[in-house]
């Protein structure tokens, strides 16, 4: 018994020393405005939807810029004052099922994946699969910009997307590359 005490505390130590750090960041996401009364006008697609691309602060932990990425599907319920918004889910990538990976790759650029193999527009949300998209990648672009502030090095992004067969096939042109600055050119 008394080697167990001191072995107990050891681990603790050990344990403790082993801490990992915790980013708060911004991440965009494209989030839906059904169940609300207004539409957003998208400067990067030129039109008019019930949808939005909108920032919200996240505590991250974890491989950089993957992580960031990927954060851009979390849930995300929208916070009301008013009884009657009983919306439970405004992230599009979440309420239309859409995947989301990053990983680096060689060279040092980072490749996006958007997996819509298991895509579907539910019914109250009023918008395309190719308006969706185009709102996810908004997303991602904002998203990499703003973490591209203080670094020192431009990251090659690789987006593609996945899943695109038969139906969605018309989908795979919006797979881009493009390069985001860094530093404050941004």
């Amino acid at each position: 018994m008394k080697a167990f005490l001191p072995v107990c505390l050891a681990a603790l130590l050990f344990a403790s020393g082993h801490a990992t750090t915790i980013t708060m960041v911004p991440v965009f996401e494209p989030l839906s405005l059904h169940g609300t009364d207004v539409d957003e006008v998208i400067a990067e697609t030129g039109e008019a939807l019930q949808a939005t691309v909108m920032s919200r602060p996240m505590a991250l932990t974890g491989a950089f810029p993957e992580v960031l990425v990927e954060s851009i599907r979390s849930p995300h319920k929208i916070p009301t004052n008013n009884p009657n918004y009983k919306t439970t889910e405004a992230n599009l990538l979440v309420l239309c099922r859409i995947g989301l990976a990053a990983e680096l790759i060689e060279g040092g650029g980072l490749r996006v994946r958007l997996d819509i193999s298991n895509l579907t527009i539910p019914q109250e949300v009023d918008l395309t699969s190719r308006q969706v998209l185009k709102l996810a990648i908004v997303a991602v672009r904002k998203t990499l910009e703003d973490y591209q502030k203080p670094q020192t090095a431009d990251l090659n992004v690789e987006l593609l997307i996945e899943g695109a067969n038969d139906g969605k096939a018309p989908l795979r042109d919006l797979s881009a590359k493009f390069t985001v600055a860094a530093g404050a050119a941004n």
